[in-house]
């Protein structure tokens, strides 16, 4: 069909380029290995932290859920769509995050936009670290309010941001609790007394956080002893809680403002039993099972400690996220497809994701991986740095 030779164009330079990427089918569940190809690989790449994507509790809430109650809901929230489950849910969530109340929405990316889209207008501003998700830009993008970027994790450019909007009616903050390119955690006490002290909300988004930070995973806020002093903590329950869907935990007013105003809410069909459900016995693993944070913990000191001793740069990174920074974006590729031929599936991530010049194999390691799976992993990159001369 004529009309889109421009895109043609485009994606046959980036394929010259080195930085053109197929989506890549996975044939098994999302464990520690999985199967691509027919070939069992070990799997450094999901958000499956603490492998709840395939906990027994879980798989068992869902199917109980999808056979007593459907496959769907067949409504959004504000009409037909509304389960006594989504409630309790909701309920069990905010005892969780110590919050007044929560809603949850499909994703964290439309969490973001519902926040940044429908609370803020044109006499408000929103204050963004550079860094933030893509998910927050956008919501910036929909926004009325003007918006200020300060540099990355630099309070002192923070407060000039906040020192130069005073003649706003509400300034709000907006910072990831952990930076998902690179791992590292935000100075959230030091944003919070900012903030305290230039009367500004902040809101913090977890969504790296939620499950691995804080205890039995309540995220930075928790992790900080924060509690009751950041107004709006938004999470995903798709990455640690092994699920599907976003939340936004802050006061009942902000939750029923969202309910009227937040758009992807209301235009959006509700969760179906199944994964309310099983979001729901997520919760309560991460309140009994605390182990499995533990050995998550335990993992990632020592798979990053050996990267490190191996001569990979892994950049800032605090947290499970550890980056394999490269620099060059087609080197950052031939990376990842050459880990692949032995047996590691970490995928490759470049410009626009990343800044130029900054290209990495983004590793993720989980609760599930045993030391022999890392062993194994870690010479398989150190195999594939000294061939692709990245190690000298």
């Amino acid at each position: 069909m004529k009309g889109f030779e421009y895109l043609e164009q485009e994606l046959e330079q980036m394929k010259k380029d080195g930085v053109y990427r197929q989506l890549v089918p996975i044939e098994s569940d999302q464990g520690a290995k999985v199967t691509i190809d027919g070939k069992e690989l070990i799997q450094l790449s999901s958000n499956n932290y603490l492998g709840l994507t395939t906990h027994p509790r879980l798989k068992l809430a869902a199917v109980r859920a999808a056979d007593e109650y459907g496959a769907g809901t067949g409504s959004v929230r504000t009409i037909a769509g509304t389960f006594t489950m989504h409630n309790e849910f909701e309920e069990k969530l905010a005892e969780f995050k110590h919050t007044e109340a929560t809603l949850v929405l499909q994703s964290g990316f439309t969490a973001n936009q519902a926040v940044l889209a429908s609370l803020l207008t044109k006499e408000d501003v929103v204050i963004s670290d550079e860094l933030n998700h893509a998910s927050i830009i956008d919501g910036i993008r929909l926004t009325k309010a003007a918006r200020k970027i300060y540099k990355h994790v630099d309070m002192e450019s923070l407060e000039k941001a906040l020192k130069e909007t005073s003649g706003y009616r509400k300034r709000l903050v907006v910072t990831d609790g952990v930076f998902s390119m690179d791992g590292n955690i935000a100075p959230l006490p030091e944003i919070v007394e900012l903030c305290e002290k230039y009367d500004a909300l902040i809101m913090v988004d977890d969504a790296h956080a939620s499950g691995v930070l804080g205890r039995n995973g309540r995220g930075t806020v928790d992790h900080f002893d924060l509690n009751g002093r950041v107004h709006i903590q938004v999470g995903t329950l798709s990455k640690a809680v092994g699920v599907l869907g976003g939340y936004i935990a802050s006061t009942q007013s902000v939750r029923d403002y969202l309910i009227h105003k937040g758009r992807p809410f209301l235009f959006s069909t509700s969760h179906p039993p199944a994964v309310t459900a099983a979001c729901m016995e997520a919760v309560n693993v991460l309140l009994e099972e605390p182990e499995l944070i533990e050995k998550l913990w335990d993992n990632t000191r020592y798979f990053k400690d050996k990267l490190k001793k191996i001569g990979f740069d892994t950049g800032r990174s605090e947290t499970p996220i550890t980056p394999v920074i490269v620099g060059d974006e087609a080197k950052a590729h031939q990376l990842s497809d050459k880990l692949k031929e032995y047996g590691v599936f970490a995928q490759g991530i470049a410009f626009p994701t990343v800044a130029k010049g900054m290209a990495r194999v983004r590793t993720i390691v989980t609760a599930e991986h045993s030391r022999e799976i890392l062993d194994e992993a870690l010479d398989a990159f150190e195999k594939a740095g000294r061939e692709l001369n990245i190690l000298s």
